[in-house]
């Protein structure tokens, strides 16, 4: 788990600055007066980020339900078996990790996707 969140934050942090870049150049290329491909990639811009958002809260609400079930059902079917301290902080911390992966997911999908296609696009226009 930890190896796919840490894949998952270094692509992320890779992809962002690319797509970032390659909005921003067209931004300034595109002055005041943007084509109908700018504005429709300016649009795409902002739904997008509102979409990455509310599917990384999402996930996120999902995965903490999950894991409270999971505790909920572990303490019911053996309570008798309860944890050491120890225990209890690496769950807490692999559940808290879970949580963390869900989240960015969608957001690294998108930032991913979008510096493939900007950068696809940008070697299109050489």
């Amino acid at each position: 788990m930890p190896r796919r969140l840490d894949r998952l934050l270094l692509e992320t942090s890779a992809a962002a600055p690319l797509v970032i870049a390659q909005r921003l150049s067209r931004m300034a290329a595109a002055g005041s007066a943007p084509s109908q491909r700018d504005r429709r990639e300016f649009r795409r811009m902002s739904d997008e980020k509102v979409a990455a958002f509310y599917g990384s809260w999402a996930a996120m609400w999902s995965q903490a339900i999950a894991n409270q079930v999971a505790l909920a059902q572990s303490m019911w079917l053996a309570p008798w078996r309860l944890s050491s301290p120890h225990a209890s902080s690496a769950r807490q911390h692999r559940d808290a990790q879970r949580i963390l992966t869900a989240g960015i997911v969608p957001i690294h999908r998108t930032a991913v996707a979008n510096a493939r296609r900007l950068t696809r696009v940008a070697k299109k226009k050489r």
